[in-house]
């Protein structure tokens, strides 16, 4: 039986982080909003879930995976499940705690992006909090980017088993994630990350290994990896970008 990945239809956001783990695995998996309402899919059949007034287990948000009878929401919980069964986190329980501690920091970082377009209600437009956003993107920029960063490629270079994963000797769920983040990052602010190779050589240098990998690389090509757009996570606004000092 296939994965049910549920989120919207028309951007990468959160779910892209799922998708890629799923298309890397060569997961057999139905992305339920973008398929057609004659076979019970569409965002018609999120809400449905989502809005559903007799089970216990209803998502507040999407993304959320069901397996089966089992729905899990949040994409950090979503790949701490499916990792160990996909082949990207390592068996043992005690090391699977540690990379979702990573994942959880994408997390936070992802949040702070969103933050930058829409840093005062996500139920107002970008238009009605542009000075505020300059603010926002100006600090996330020249602080927070280096944090968080700085943070992913120290963890690289101190790798025990050399920096080319994030974590162990091998390809994990957040080495795809850290691909995504370094994608959008550049497709938000192609200024201030201008110099990502010379600042982060080892990030950089995952990045383009994930890349080439074939799944993947058959996945970025194919019409089921949605282009970054201003409504996803990821927004291209000229006038929030600027260089990294």
């Amino acid at each position: 039986m296939p994965y049910e990945l549920y989120y919207w239809d028309s951007i990468q956001g959160r779910g892209e982080f799922v998708r890629l783990t799923l298309e890397e695995a060569g997961a057999d998996y139905i992305d339920v909003c973008r398929g057609p309402a004659s076979k019970g899919q569409g965002i018609s059949a999120m809400m449905a879930i989502m809005g559903g007034r007799s089970d216990a287990d209803i998502p507040f948000a999407p993304p959320f995976l069901k397996d089966g009878d089992l729905i899990i929401p949040h994409v950090a919980n979503i790949l701490m499940y499916l990792g160990p069964t996909l082949g990207l986190a390592p068996k043992e329980e005690a090391q699977r705690h540690v990379l979702n501690g990573l994942q959880l920091t994408i997390t936070d970082l992802v949040a702070e992006v969103h933050d930058t377009h829409h840093p005062i209600a996500t139920s107002k437009y970008y238009e009605d909090q542009k000075e505020e956003a300059k603010a926002r993107a100006a600090e996330f920029i020249g602080n927070r980017i280096p944090k968080y960063l700085g943070y992913f490629e120290r963890v690289l270079q101190q790798n025990p088993q050399g920096p080319a994963h994030i974590f162990g000797g091998g390809l994990t769920y957040v080495d795809l994630s850290l691909f995504q983040v370094y994608e959008g990052l550049r497709y938000a602010f192609p200024r201030a990350t201008a110099h990502f190779p010379d600042r982060y050589p080892h990030l950089s240098a995952l990045h383009a290994a994930v890349m080439k990998r074939p799944n993947i690389a058959r996945y970025l090509r194919s019409d089921r990896r949605i282009p970054f757009n201003e409504n996803g996570i990821f927004r291209r606004y000229p006038e929030l970008d600027r260089d990294m000092a």
